[in-house]
């Protein structure tokens, strides 16, 4: 097990939210150690946590699926957008950081957790110097279902965690899997590159209910019945590496003791719903067993 660590400075990134359309800019901050992940909203600050879920504020989607993660503080506004930067802290090894938050919504930039990783490099991190804690393991596993999409997450005989999303769409797209041994030189060569992505239909949809106005195919990943437009993936399987991008950002919300978690991690078909209901199951062990 790793002792966790911090960044070694502030960094500083400004974007625009896609969902919200409007300007935005967020500070990692550096944190002690058991801090564990967290945001400032205006005065509040408040862990990244899944009791800290909120609805989201685009009002389309009141009666919809969650297509993205939403925070707020007691009593607060909702947060927008928050799985990308938790991805990125959690697959850099960051354990301790505060996001400062200025905006209704995280920025998207091209819609992968790149940005993120390129600044946490740039600043650097500093291992805290602690005894390593103790593994929380499982003794059996805990499998979360839904209208045949599953998240499982089994016991692991090594130390460590990892991560697969198993994906299943029409054509082009069809069946991909993507897969993360935990480690952050992989996270940022494999999977932080990997952008969110609409089918075309989704996204004309959406830009028809408002949506997308300050964004083209060519700064998002969408995909027609021929492939991306205006665009060109990055990874053959770009869109199981940003389903796990999202998995391992949403289930930073089971809490401070997640990086002690000693298991592996597969999702089928999977979205964000889903994976909050299994960052609920996994902070109530967790919390059990630490």
């Amino acid at each position: 097990m790793t002792t966790g660590a911090t960044l070694r400075r502030a960094a500083t990134l400004t974007g625009i939210g896609l969902f919200t359309g409007q300007p935005s800019t967020v500070i990692l901050r550096p944190a002690p150690s058991g801090t564990g992940l967290a945001f400032t909203l205006g005065t509040a600050t408040f862990p990244a946590s899944i009791d800290h879920l909120a609805h989201s504020p685009i009002p389309v989607f009141a009666h919809h699926p969650a297509r993205h993660t939403c925070l707020a503080p007691p009593g607060g506004p909702p947060l927008a957008t928050v799985e990308h930067a938790l991805s990125a802290l959690v697959g850099m090894g960051i354990t301790d950081a505060t996001v400062e938050c200025f905006g209704p919504e995280l920025p998207i930039f091209d819609g992968s957790s790149l940005r993120f990783v390129e600044q946490i490099r740039a600043v650097g991190s500093i291992p805290f110097d602690s005894p390593d804690p103790s593994p929380i393991t499982l003794d059996t596993p805990i499998s979360i279902e839904n209208e045949g999409s599953s998240i499982l997450i089994s016991p692991r005989q090594a130390p460590g965690i990892s991560y697969t999303y198993r994906l299943a769409y029409p054509p082009p797209i069809g069946e991909q899997s993507a897969h993360w041994d935990g480690r952050p030189d992989t996270y940022a060569a494999d999977i932080a590159p990997a952008r969110t992505f609409s089918l075309e239909h989704e996204a004309r949809a959406m830009r028809s209910l408002g949506l997308f106005q300050s964004f083209t195919p060519r700064d998002m990943l969408v995909i027609g019945p021929e492939g991306p437009i205006d665009n060109t993936l990055r990874f053959p399987d770009e869109p199981a590496r940003h389903k796990l991008l999202d998995l391992i950002g949403d289930l930073a919300l089971a809490g401070p003791l997640m990086p002690r978690l000693q298991a592996d991690i597969v999702a089928t078909r999977s979205g964000h719903a889903l994976a909050h209901a299994a960052a609920h199951a996994l902070q109530q062990h967790l919390n059990s067993r630490g």
